[in-house]
């Protein structure tokens, strides 16, 4: 039997543990961007959060932060078509929507399905292909909800360890799923995929949590160990402390992208599917790095 004073510990024990897991507090992400066209060797940010043919948006609500990355599909060049149009302006319209509060932040597959039919009724037809991710922190739930269509995608980091990742999503090898816009001749001939068949995940997150956003240039050149390495430089939430990592990794990956003995994830991956390659990957890169961090005005 436990004795008043046993109990009375107990029970307050309890109190206290219920506290501690109940956080009052709203959230938010210190965000910070950094990127580079693989044509480009040093790193220039066109208008509209642009590198190469890829693009980003960070935006604001008073209900949560949202982020999003896209890797416009180059092959699209070879018919007169510039990729970034359209990775750029998907971008765009899901910023808009995040602005004009037309979003809800539990469906973030909503957001990539509701800009993408914009761009599918513009009068004026935009044609090309990109992949995307968007990412999407409920301040009062401090639950991260995510939407992943390709092989663009995201880590969190948590006491130096991924806890959560997105699934790549590939038709087959070097092909990622994507939303497409063709001409009607070519309808049925150009690959394009649903923005419903988005691999979607939803998660808590804590004070503290790192969340790395970036387009498949990233994650083709560098593994989950170089990244961890470069996210030990990171000590607070201070942003310029962020945006110093973010450049610090995207430059990693740039330099690895060029080095022709390098065996990169893309080259093992190239290898597994009986393909004889070495070297990094030149390509697009761009890096959203986030902090979660008590939300401030």
């Amino acid at each position: 039997m436990l004795s008043v004073l046993s109990y009375g510990r107990l029970v307050a024990r309890a109190v206290i543990g219920g506290l501690s897991q109940t956080d009052g507090r709203d959230y938010s992400l210190v965000t910070a961007s950094c990127g580079f066209g693989k044509d480009i060797r040093k790193g220039i940010q066109k208008k509209g959060m642009c590198y190469g043919d890829d693009a980003c948006f960070i935006a604001r609500h008073r209900s949560a932060d949202v982020l999003g990355v896209a890797d416009g599909v180059g092959g699209w060049r070879d018919y007169g078509v510039d990729p970034s149009q359209f990775s750029g302006t998907l971008m765009k319209t899901c910023e808009r929507l995040i602005k004009e509060g037309r979003f809800v932040p539990s469906n973030p597959v909503g957001v990539l399905t509701t800009s993408y039919y914009e761009l599918l009724q513009n009068k004026v037809p935009l044609l090309g292909s990109s992949t995307a991710c968007i990412v999407v922190l409920d301040r009062q739930s401090h639950r991260l909800h995510t939407a992943n269509l390709g092989d663009s995608g995201f880590l969190v980091v948590r006491g130096g360890e991924v806890v959560h990742r997105s699934d790549e999503q590939q038709h087959y090898f070097n092909t990622p799923f994507q939303l497409s816009i063709a001409p009607p001749e070519a309808e049925g001939e150009v690959l394009s995929d649903s923005p419903d068949t988005a691999d979607s995940l939803s998660f808590d997150v804590q004070l503290g949590d790192i969340i790395l956003t970036a387009t498949d240039g990233l994650f083709d050149n560098m593994p989950d160990y170089m990244i961890l390495h470069e996210l030990k430089r990171l000590k607070n939430t201070n942003y310029e402390s962020i945006q110093q990592t973010a450049r610090s990794i995207a430059e990693h990956a740039h330099v690895l992208a060029y080095d022709p003995n390098y065996m990169s994830p893309f080259a093992q991956f190239a290898c597994d599917n009986g393909l004889n390659v070495r070297g990094g990957k030149p390509d697009d890169i761009t890096v959203l790095l986030s902090i979660v961090a008590e939300y401030t005005d």
